[in-house]
Order: structure tokens, then C-alpha cells, then sequence
């Protein structure tokens, strides 16, 4: 057999391969490609932590190996995704509890010290970048306050999921209480304004934290501290923002998204406001709505020209790129070089669905064959440029895991929205409940009625519905005989996205089901009430 006649076989046999595959991706439900990505993300947290002691890679090349250190971060990601992967049968019970209570007996006992060297943090806080077999410092890594805030959440998430009465779930939580509990936010403000960025032994305090960014979740747990909580400091975060409109949405921006998704991975911002949000008429929650859907607009109007860049391909924020690893973000553009970053757009799934999941079907029907490893999608990916990311890394599959199952279940939120000391952090910081109020901002192209949340509830959940046009509309619960038993809305409605609250608690436990009429148009749905 001829050369030539080889290498037209191979061809063939290649192109055969690739139709195969696009074929195959094609026919893959949106729940069972949700379920595929959020399972690759697991597998990261699994396969590439030490077992002895517990510690995370920071990265790891995208089909295994590496010999990155530990990132804290990564750990508190990890945390999370260990308790996701029981509730979707990944792993058993018994073995995350056991990984989690060797990750916080390492973070408890680890040395804690003013030294240069062999310390794992100061003052209740952790260096960002820990060796993976001796859990202390490496790189000369900063003692990190987001970083260790992203552990706590983490921490504290497991603390919420392991709630039985067997001895080392019990020790669990006391582990994660006292490991909160002894971080120093006040030693960490250092009688500034707000909290500086980070502290090393060689140069002390630097920076200042001010918003808009990824580290809201972190003055939330230094006020909620219950030994050493923050005395001042959401003044000067907050005195940072900008209300501006991009590309049609009017928010607080930050360019890298992960800026808007970081918080909210544990934290239901949705119907609650601080004072600043209050003003506006908007939660935190529509805030990354909006700033996703202007990421989206910014890339299907593609002024800087780039390869792919759609309103089906987007998301742009801190990754690897072919210049190496680097913020990017936009509108306003920001160090944007055409590189598009999966977990950019998946990690905004419960606040644009139909945004995002066009996107994930289409690197995954598109690019699969490139951008596809064993821990799911590769950390970026540049078309101009015709680069691929060789790693996957932790802080991006993170949200990537979290989020999906945020949009899925509404479990993480759930339970950690559950410890008292979130629920005091929000409430000394001035957060509130925030109902009944439009999005001004966008009108919506159909009429939607949401799934209530939480479901099932207790005593109280959030309903939440969109209309196209100005109509009088009626929002009204039916008991399973169908008996009227609460009228919510009754009245005319200008177009737009609207929440009410229902407070149910003077009705018995059941199925309900609400009704929403509009028009000609009506749409329900089942809601579970439990005393």
C-alpha cells in the first residue's frame, strides 16, 4: 500500500472521528451536559488533592499530573464540591467525611507563626500558596484575606452539610467553628478604613480592599465573626463602586467576572440589599445578572474583532492565556486579547440561563475535541491566536461545580445561607429583604414565571415572574383542591422581572400551587410546604 494511499485512509478515518463526535455531542440533553461538566469538576477536587493531609493543587495539566502547590482557595472550592459530589452519588458519604475532616484537622494544627518559613498562617488567617506535602508556606505567598475568606466558605459549607450525630461529623463542625473563629479580622484591618489586601513577613500590610470585586464574601464573614469580627470597613468597600451603563445594562462593574460570581458561589443575594443596592432598586444577585448579560453583549458586538467572539461564545475573566495567566474582562474592555474562558460564562448559569447554556452546548459541540479533558473543559481557549490551555485550575472549576448546582438545586445556597455567622454578617452589615421590585433596567422578551425558592420551604419562599408588556396581571396560590388560599398580585404591571415574597406560615404543610395570569397567557407551577 502506497504512502499517499495511507495518509488518505488516516484522513478519512480522522474526519470520520470528528463527524462521530459532533454527532454525538449533539445529541446530549442540557441536563445530562450539566451533569457531565459539574462530574469532570468533581474529579479535579478528588483525584488532584493529597489524601494525607487533605491540601488541593492550585492547577493540574488538564489530563492529570502536575506539580503545582496547594491553593487555599482551591480548598474551599473543594470543600463544596466533595459534599455536591455525595448529594450526586460521586462519592460516598463516609469518604468526603473523612477527606473533610483531614483537610480541617490540617488547617487547625498547622503551625501558626510571624516566621518566614514553615508556618502555615498568622493570626487565624493562611498564606495563599501552601506545599502540598507539608501544608506551610511556599512561593513566599502573601497571607491572604480573600483567599482564606473563600476557605472559610468553604469550611463553613461543610460545617452546614455534615450535620449528623456520628462522632466525626461532630468533629467536624467543631473543627470548622474554631478554625473561623480564630481569624483575627480586626489584626487584619489594622486600624484602616477597610481591610488592606494582604501581609507578608517581610513587608507587613498592604493594599486596601474597595468594591467592586470578588471579595464582598469576605467582609460579610469578618463583620460576622462571632470572637473577632470586623468593627468598620463596608463604608469604604462600597465607596469603591460606580453605577454605569454598558452596552445597554445599567450596575456596579467589574470587567472579570469572577468578580460577580465569587460571592454569590455560597451566598443568596437574591431579594436582599444592603443600603447602597436599596438605593439603586436592585440586589446583588440581578447586579451579575446584568453584568453577564453585558459581557454577552460586549462579545456579540466584538469591537476589538476576535476570532468567535458571539453572542453563543463568551466570557472573559481571570485565566491562563496565551501570554500566560492574567485578568481580563469586560465591558469596559479590560486586558481583552480574544481569550475566552469556559468558567466565565458557565459560573454565570443561575443568573442568565438562557444565556449560558447556548454558550456550553456550543464549546461543547464546537470544540469538544480540543478544549475537552478528564476535569472537563480546559481553563481557556484563544481562536485568534489558535491557543488551547494545557491546565485546569481549581478557583475556575469551583464556581463551575457550585454554580451549576446553585441553578440545578439551589442546595448551597440553601445550607449555607443556614449558618448564623453568615446570617450575622449580613445582618450588621444592613442587608434586608428587598421585594416586588422591577428590573428597570431590561424588558423581558416573554412571559416567565420561576420556580419558587426555596422548594420546599419553610414558613417563607420567593416567587418570582417576568412580563413583556404592560398588563394587569394576578399572581394567586391554590390549594390541591383547587381552593384560592393567598392572592398575591392583582393589578396592572409595567414590563419587567418582579419577586414577591409569600409568607405561608398560617397554612398547613402540602403541595400548593401558584398561578400566574397575564393577558391571554397562564402559566403554573407546584410549590412544597413544609411546617
Amino acid at each position: 500500500m502506497t504512502a499517499k494511499r495511507v495518509s488518505r485512509r488516516l484522513t478519512s478515518f480522522l474526519i470520520s472521528l470528528l463527524i462521530a463526535w459532533s454527532s454525538l455531542m449533539s445529541q446530549v440533553t442540557t441536563e445530562t451536559l450539566l451533569d457531565t461538566v459539574q462530574y469532570t469538576a468533581f474529579k479535579f477536587f478528588w483525584n488532584e488533592a493529597n489524601p494525607a493531609n487533605g491540601l488541593i493543587k492550585d492547577r493540574s495539566a488538564a489530563n492529570g499530573g502536575g506539580g503545582a502547590p496547594c491553593s487555599i482557595a482551591s480548598v474551599g472550592f473543594g470543600l463544596t464540591a466533595l459534599c455536591i459530589g455525595v448529594d450526586h452519588g460521586w462519592v460516598a458519604r463516609e469518604a468526603a467525611r473523612d477527606r473533610v475532616f483531614i483537610t480541617l484537622s490540617t488547617f487547625w494544627s498547622g503551625p501558626q507563626g510571624t516566621g518566614q518559613t514553615g508556618f502555615t498562617g498568622y493570626k487565624g488567617f493562611f498564606y495563599h500558596f501552601l506545599d502540598m506535602d507539608t501544608a506551610t508556606r511556599t512561593w513566599n505567598s502573601e497571607l491572604s484575606n480573600i483567599d482564606s475568606a473563600l476557605l472559610f466558605a468553604g469550611i463553613l459549607y461543610a460545617r452546614e452539610y455534615f450535620d449528623s450525630t456520628d462522632q466525626k461529623e461532630t468533629d467536624i463542625r467543631a473543627l470548622a467553628d474554631s478554625i473561623f473563629s480564630r481569624a483575627d479580622w480586626e489584626w487584619f484591618r489594622n486600624f484602616s478604613p477597610g481591610l488592606p489586601m494582604e501581609w507578608t513577613p517581610e513587608s507587613g500590610f498592604r493594599g486596601l480592599w474597595t468594591g467592586y470585586n470578588e471579595a464582598m464574601i469576605m467582609y460579610i464573614l469578618g463583620y460576622g465573626s462571632s470572637t473577632h469580627p470586623l468593627q468598620t470597613g463596608w463604608s469604604t468597600w462600597t465607596s469603591g463602586y460606580t453605577w454605569q451603563t454598558l452596552y445597554g445594562y445599567t450596575y456596579v462593574p467589574f470587567p472579570p467576572l469572577f468578580g460577580h460570581q465569587y460571592s454569590h458561589c455560597w451566598i443568596d443575594f437574591r431579594n436582599l440589599a444592603d443600603d447602597y443596592m436599596r438605593g439603586r432598586g436592585i440586589d446583588y444577585f440581578e447586579n451579575s445578572r446584568r453584568a453577564t448579560l453585558a459581557q454577552q453583549a460586549y462579545c456579540a458586538a466584538n469591537p476589538g474583532r476576535f476570532t468567535g467572539y458571539s453572542d453563543s461564545l463568551w466570557g472573559i475573566t481571570a485565566s491562563d492565556g496565551p501570554e500566560g495567566y492574567n485578568a481580563r474582562g469586560a465591558p469596559p474592555a479590560f486586558n481583552d486579547n480574544g481569550t475566552i474562558t469556559p468558567t466565565a460564562a458557565i459560573s454565570s448559569l443561575p443568573f442568565a440561563p438562557d444565556a449560558v447554556i447556548p454558550t456550553i452546548r456550543h464549546m461543547w459541540n464546537a470544540y469538544g475535541s480540543q478544549l475537552w479533558s478528564q476535569y472537563g473543559f480546559r481553563d481557556a481557549f484563544n481562536l485568534t491566536q489558535n491557543w488551547w490551555a494545557s491546565d485546569v485550575i481549581g478557583i475556575d472549576q469551583g464556581p463551575i461545580i457550585i454554580m451549576i448546582e446553585n441553578y440545578r438545586t439551589g442546595k448551597v445556597w440553601e445550607r449555607f445561607m443556614k449558618n448564623p455567622d453568615i446570617k450575622r454578617g449580613l445582618e450588621r452589615i444592613g442587608f434586608s429583604p428587598l421585594t416586588n421590585v422591577p428590573d428597570k433596567n431590561l424588558v423581558p422578551f416573554s412571559f416567565r414565571l420561576h420556580q419558587n425558592f426555596p422548594n420546599p420551604f419553610n414558613n417563607a419562599t420567593v416567587i418570582s415572574y417576568e412580563i413583556p408588556t404592560n398588563e394587569h396581571v394576578e399572581l394567586k396560590v391554590f390549594d390541591v383542591i383547587g381552593q384560592q388560599v393567598e392572592k398575591l398580585v392583582d393589578e396592572v404591571k409595567a414590563p419587567g422581572t418582579y419577586s414577591v415574597r409569600w409568607q405561608a406560615d398560617r397554612l398547613s404543610s402540602g403541595v400548593y400551587y401558584y398561578r400566574l395570569m397575564s393577558g391571554f397567557r397562564v402559566e403554573s407551577k407546584r410549590l412544597l410546604f413544609l411546617k
